[in-house]
């Protein structure tokens, strides 16, 4: 349940990011540039900085 979480938060972000670079202002795409190094680290560590914030919500990861 939580890693679908996570990759519904990170697409999310990154179409936000590219639509907000398309209508205001480029430097928007240096979020989607965060968020690609973060799940690339992700992929490396398995540990996302959401992952406390979602266990904090209650969303469990064995559930």
């Amino acid at each position: 349940m939580m890693e679908r979480i996570l990759r519904g938060m990170a697409g999310l972000v990154v179409l936000v990011s590219l639509g907000l670079a398309q209508i205001h202002s480029p430097n928007w795409l240096i979020l989607t540039a965060f968020m690609g190094l973060n799940l690339l680290q992700s992929a490396f560590t398995n540990w996302c900085p959401t992952m406390p914030i979602l266990r904090a919500m209650g969303i469990d990861k064995n559930k």
